[in-house]
């Protein structure tokens, strides 16, 4: 998973969204499959853009606490650093 970005959040809250304009949620330009622009509420995206970060960030600490309880397990088997870096490089 990438870090989310505000068009993330637009394509949750809007998903008949096709094409995307802008770099922050104040000056998007939303269209639709016929060309169409979309109005956006900006406090749904915004609101979808915090949940799309922290769900990343919670994902990122797991993952970085898994790598961490990895290391400790096969420190406790006995291997030695040269050894456990041979495996996770």
């Amino acid at each position: 998973m990438s870090q989310p970005t505000i068009h993330d959040a637009v394509r949750v809250v809007y998903s008949n969204a096709v094409n995307i304009s802008g770099n922050d949620v104040n000056s998007l330009e939303v269209f639709d499959e016929n060309h169409s622009p979309i109005t956006i509420d900006v406090n749904s995206v915004n609101t979808a853009f915090t949940t799309l970060e922290a769900n990343y960030t919670a994902q990122q600490t797991a993952q970085s606490n898994a790598k961490t309880s990895a290391l400790a397990k096969l420190t406790a088997l006995g291997l030695t650093a040269d050894e456990i870096s041979a495996l996770v490089g």
